[in-house]
């Protein structure tokens, strides 16, 4: 089979508009084969599963990503510039840094800080602001209130290394209110920006350095459905709407 991209051997169609990232492929097939109607495989390209199915009628698909900000950018660009991809939700976990937000609690990334030079090596050594779609934020901020979640909102810091030298480089980012740190959020926004396309992060928290209290696999996978469900539930209910033109 020719395929379109690099990383994605997908044929024109088979990827919905409306799309889940979970950063782990595992996810995405237990997404696809749990939550979704008639799900099928789309990819297997280095282990990295994605899968098309329907969800209340509507088309849906869920594409593993891989941790950080390299490999989400790949996965994300081809989405949106090979395949059409019009409407991105990552759903992952992340790690709080702020007392009041507590294990398994759920982030809506209203923003994403980083610290990676990815940005400063696309505008030039510029700082720039990666927010989320508003409409996405409202929609989803309005049905964790129904769902009766306990939910945040406001900015996440993307890391580029899961593993550092500095173990309190988190206290400088929690004393200006950053609520958590994931791996990924701030490539999914800055790209959804430059294609014209809407897209949110949907985080469950998942350990604490505050505290130091951490999910067990089994909370995770609790956790992580509460997140799904409200994803899903988004992307059934929203018609898309460009961001520009």
């Amino acid at each position: 089979m020719n395929t379109i991209t690099a990383h994605l051997e997908a044929q024109p169609g088979d990827i919905a508009d409306a799309v889940l990232l979970p950063g782990d492929p595992l996810r995405a097939r237990y997404i696809a084969e749990e939550f979704l109607e008639h799900p099928r495989c789309y990819n297997r390209i280095r282990g990295m599963l994605g899968y098309t199915g329907t969800y209340k009628g509507k088309t849906l698909s869920v594409q593993g990503t891989g941790m950080g900000i390299p490999s989400i950018s790949i996965y994300v660009h081809e989405l949106i510039a090979a395949y059409g991809a019009k409407r991105l939700i990552r759903i992952g976990t992340c790690g709080s840094i702020q007392a009041e937000v507590a294990v398994r609690d759920v982030i809506l990334a209203m923003g994403a800080s980083t610290d990676s030079a990815a940005n400063k090596l696309r505008f030039g050594g510029r700082d720039y602001a990666a927010l989320a779609d508003f409409e996405l934020l409202s929609t989803a901020w309005e049905r964790t209130r129904v769902m009766d979640a306990r939910a945040h909102v406001g900015n996440v810091l993307t890391i580029d290394s899961f593993y550092t030298d500095d173990e309190e480089r988190w206290k400088l980012w929690a004393e200006y209110g950053v609520l958590a740190m994931d791996m990924e959020s701030s490539a999914l926004y800055t790209l959804a920006a430059k294609h014209g396309v809407q897209a949110l992060s949907i985080l469950t928290v998942s350990d604490s350095v505050v505290t130091g209290e951490a999910c067990d696999p089994g909370e995770r996978q609790g956790a992580f459905n509460d997140m799904i469900n409200l994803a899903l539930e988004i992307v059934s209910g929203i018609r898309y709407r460009p961001t520009r033109g």
